[in-house]
């Protein structure tokens, strides 16, 4: 009997992709040759100037982006478009208006086809999670920009993907509010122990939510610095209270004040 295939520790890995856009009169070139990968279970957080090219990695990752240049891998396989096993979060909720939260939930099911019944106990389950619970009925409208973004990363785990893309999720929304989801991610994060890319501008956010963080240079965008957080799990709120947070919150912020000069 053949042996079984093994286990690919690797949930993605960009193997000096570029991404050079063919805008006029000259062509915009925006990553050039990015090399890392994200194991599985690991929580990358990616930081950098606004423009640098960040979201085009996501985009990239998700499928909806081609690389121009080099080798996107997803599970050892080339990537070709978007993944099954790939949930992604945007900067807006991108809720449907007309569906419920448990709909909205559930549309990666409708769309994929899946029957309700096998996944509404995953959703309804994932919805008490996040805190909404007894809002499962109400329309986008009457929730808060953070509950429409609670109802966002439900529906992004909803098929239960072992990889979770996440694209500046909470820049919308009020420094309290961005706090509590924050709080509501890294415990979420901690319980299912996905694989997942975090875009942000905040670097408070990467450092308590990553095991890695990936600073990004200027457009084209290259790896600047790569810093494994040194805090160990689980991790409370309160960590980023410590003298030794602020410490590498700092030397993050001094990295990207470099790479804008």
């Amino acid at each position: 009997m053949p042996e079984a295939p093994a286990l690919i520790a690797e949930a993605i890995r960009f193997d000096a992709v570029g991404k050079t856009f063919p805008t006029r009169p000259v062509p915009l070139r925006a990553v050039e040759s990015v090399s890392f990968a994200v194991r599985r279970g690991e929580f990358v957080a990616i930081l950098g100037p606004s423009g640098c090219g960040k979201s085009t990695l996501l985009m990239m990752a998700a499928g909806l982006e081609t690389p121009t240049e080099g080798r996107l891998e997803r599970g050892g396989v080339k990537l070709h478009g978007p993944h099954r096993q790939t949930g992604v979060m945007f900067q807006d909720a991108t809720l449907l208006p007309w569906l419920s939260v448990l709909d909205n939930v559930l549309f990666p099911a409708t769309i994929r086809r899946i029957p309700r019944a096998q996944v509404l106990e995953a959703a309804m389950r994932l919805i008490e999670t996040v805190g909404l619970k007894g809002f499962e009925g109400a329309r986008p409208h009457e929730l808060s920009g953070g509950m429409r973004q609670r109802a966002a990363i439900c529906r992004a785990l909803v098929l239960d993907p072992d990889l979770i893309l996440m694209d500046e999720p909470f820049s919308a929304l009020d420094a309290i509010t961005r706090d509590e989801m924050g709080d509501v991610l890294l415990d979420l994060w901690q319980h299912t122990q996905k694989s997942a890319i975090f875009v942000t501008h905040s670097i408070r956010e990467a450092v308590l939510l990553a095991d890695r963080v990936l600073v990004m240079s200027r457009r084209p965008a290259t790896v600047a610095e790569e810093l494994v957080v040194p805090f160990p799990r689980p991790r409370t709120p309160a960590l980023a209270d410590s003298a030794e947070f602020g410490a590498v919150v700092a030397h993050l912020r001094g990295v990207i004040a470099g790479n804008m000069a």
